[in-house]
């Protein structure tokens, strides 16, 4: 129903219609921001070789939202998303003030999201959050390389 209303809105036109869901998604995200998350799933991307991998703990209000394939599929993603681009803080809040890399690199939520450079990964928690309708937050993360 939301995709029809937002059809109408935008007189039929498609892209147009998207910016709107989108834009509507993002206040959701935004909303649902300050409440607490105290459910969630812990997931470990390994890739082939099992020389490098990733574990991401991602965190959100309901134990029924953590067992849907929406968030396993998206910490499935962030843990791979960690394991490739090796970010070394979630936000930017996280970065000390001696640290000159630019944030965009050593990012987690700030990085181009791996399977859609378009999109960061910040914008596909965003997007998921208007999904499930809860608050999900990516607590922490860890990258193991052998060798490091």
């Amino acid at each position: 129903m939301d995709c029809k209303r937002a059809l109408e809105e935008a007189d039929g036109d498609i892209q147009k219609a998207e910016d709107l869901l989108k834009e509507r998604g993002i206040a959701v995200a935004a909303k649902k921001a300050s409440r607490e998350t105290r459910e969630g799933v812990i997931e470990a991307y390994i890739h082939s070789g099992n020389r490098l991998g990733g574990l991401v703990e991602l965190n959100c209000e309901s134990d029924f939202v953590a067992r849907t394939n929406e968030l396993r599929s998206i910490a499935h993603d962030i843990a791979m998303q960690v394991a490739a681009m090796s970010p070394s803080y979630i936000t930017s809040e996280e970065m000390p003030d001696d640290d000159r890399r630019p944030p965009e690199e050593v990012c987690l939520l700030l990085q181009p999201f791996i399977k859609d450079s378009s999109r960061t990964v910040g914008d596909v928690v965003q997007d998921t959050i208007a999904l499930v309708g809860e608050n999900i937050r990516v607590r922490r993360f860890t990258r193991f390389a052998l060798g490091e």
